[in-house]
């Protein structure tokens, strides 16, 4: 990847409703340049999509929990039934597979300790192969992008 798209990529990350006009301007390419290496990077898989980042500051009563889990066996099968699991979970609103100590990391937003109790309770305790659960709750946000 040049610097052109690296920068695409960068402003697209930053504000994915930019005009392709203001975008091919901060990146110094001409607007059909420009459109051409979006289109590109889309159909390669690199932008998989536009979305509204969801700010839960904004949202009012919102905490948000991080949640470490470690399942009982790393088997690819596991993982995979664990994963299938996991993306049904409407309150788990991001999921990543970890190295370390713990398998998961999920970020959950609830409205309190007793939506977060409903939660564990009736998801994450019941998602395949799940040998612990360790939950901390945001006090703020330091870094949001």
């Amino acid at each position: 990847m040049d610097r052109a798209t690296e920068a695409i990529l960068r402003h697209l990350g930053q504000d994915g409703r930019m005009t392709n006009a203001d975008l091919a301007q901060r990146v110094g390419l001409s607007p059909s340049a420009c459109l051409r290496r979006v289109r590109q990077l889309e159909r390669a898989g690199v932008i998989r999509g536009y979305r509204a980042i969801i700010d839960e500051r904004g949202r009012e009563g919102t905490t948000i929990v991080i949640v470490r889990i470690t399942l009982d066996r790393q088997t690819e099968e596991c993982l995979r039934r664990f994963e299938a699991r996991v993306r049904t979970c409407p309150d788990v609103r991001q999921c990543y597979l970890m190295t370390g100590d713990a398998d998961y990391l999920l970020h959950v937003a609830v409205r309190d300790a007793a939506d977060y109790e409903r939660i564990h309770n009736e998801e994450l305790s019941r998602l395949p192969g799940v040998a612990q659960i360790q939950s901390n709750f945001a006090i703020r946000p330091v870094v949001w992008r």
